[in-house]
């Protein structure tokens, strides 16, 4: 895998609806044709993310009991 260095990086910008080069800040990143504010993903691209992230999650929740425990409880 090529490691990209920061020349190469390219955030989304919404007002090019393009990925940029920009400039980044301590709070923000700038796109270098505009000036607007960048983001990581477009708007698609990052859904698509979170549909990833999703499908690699473990199911929630305890498991169930096995019904072998019920015994002890009737003789009580």
């Amino acid at each position: 895998m090529d490691n990209l260095d920061y020349y190469q990086d390219k955030k989304w910008c919404p007002a090019c609806e393009d990925y940029v080069n920009y400039l980044m800040s301590i709070e923000h990143s700038f796109c270098v044709c505009c000036g607007g504010e960048v983001r990581l993903f477009s708007k698609e691209d990052w859904e698509t993310f979170q549909e990833g992230l999703k499908a690699r999650r473990p199911k929630g929740g305890r498991p169930r009991k096995k019904a072998t425990g019920d015994s002890k409880r009737e003789s009580a």
